[in-house]
């Protein structure tokens, strides 16, 4: 089938590989050129950099609902268009620009974790699995039928970054299965069950701040989930400190009290039940280090973490 890709992180990557070398990619589409570091010199995204590799022509529209965009993709005449976390909404115009539609790998499994960070609230939320769900695309956000899904196990110390990368392989699988089902006219439509549906929103800076009254399972769970990004930190004695690794630990004091502070037994901090050791922390202005060397290159023993 003649395909446009829609994607633009490292996830997407395996997805365009599997398509690519099962059907004609006609075009991908991918997000501009963004800036990054100190120098906010311009890079291009994962998924354009293996377009340009593979030969395929890539389009970087600004906002892909505007009429010009919408033109050059139904100039391309494709059969279906695929998606897998390209990063804009599309509109009913692109939705219609393909003959089958829009077909889309998510990152969980729906009706639940609708939204643009699936893997990293599932992991915030405790859950224990997870997988990819392809879907037609509707106007709504992740609401459209759901056509075949994958289940993945959650492994206990598992960042979202992490899971993110272990579930793109089993995207690009499930992906080939939904192509196939098209082309063969067999392809299934399940309706999602709204009363199961969950939605959760957009990763901002701030939710990387954990919150030690909670319980410390649940503070662990949500350091792994923001890393990589926004990241897990909180404040020691007023200083911002990055954390990492987090491991569920016996332990009991007013949440954010340093329990223990030795390069023996690493550092140790109070939730609102239970205590947690992070294996790695950041101090700012220094790249990440083993707890105990942090503690080694400190005089004085910290009073805790900020509430």
């Amino acid at each position: 089938m003649k395909v446009v890709f829609m994607g633009t992180p490292e996830f997407a990557v395996p997805i365009l590989d599997a398509v690519a070398g099962a059907h004609e990619v006609a075009a991908v589409v991918t997000q501009p050129d963004a800036p990054q570091g100190r120098s906010r010199r311009l890079i291009p995204s994962p998924v354009k950099r293996r377009a340009e590799e593979l030969g395929i022509s890539v389009h970087t529209f600004e906002k892909v609902r505007a009429p010009q965009a919408a033109e050059t993709l139904e100039a391309l005449q494709p059969d279906v268009m695929v998606t897998a976390a390209y990063g804009q909404i599309l509109s009913q115009r692109n939705l219609s620009a393909a003959k089958y539609g829009v077909v889309n790998a998510h990152a969980s499994l729906l009706p639940k974790y609708r939204g643009s960070a699936p893997v990293n609230w599932c992991i915030m939320e405790g859950e224990r699995e997870t997988g990819i769900t392809t879907m037609f695309t509707a106007r709504g956000v992740d609401t459209g039928d759901m056509i075949f899904s994958e289940k993945v196990e959650i492994l206990p110390y598992e960042t979202a970054g992490e899971l993110l990368m272990r579930l793109a392989p089993v995207g690009a699988r499930v992906m080939l299965k939904t192509l196939e089902a098209l082309e063969r006219g067999n392809c299934p439509r399940i309706p999602q069950n709204e009363a199961l549906a969950s939605y959760y929103p957009m990763l901002k800076k701030e939710d990387g701040r954990l919150d030690f009254t909670q319980a410390a399972q649940r503070v662990a769970d949500r350091c792994r989930g923001v890393d990589p990004w926004p990241g897990a930190y909180g404040h020691l004695d007023g200083q911002r400190l990055k954390l990492f690794d987090p491991r569920v630990m016996e332990g009991d004091g007013a949440p954010g009290q340093v329990l223990s502070f030795s390069p023996k037994e690493g550092m140790i901090v109070a939730c609102g039940s239970g205590a947690l050791r992070f294996l790695r922390v950041q101090p700012d202005g220094k790249k990440p280090m083993a707890d105990v060397d942090f503690i080694r290159g400190r005089k004085e023993v910290p009073r805790g973490f900020d509430l």
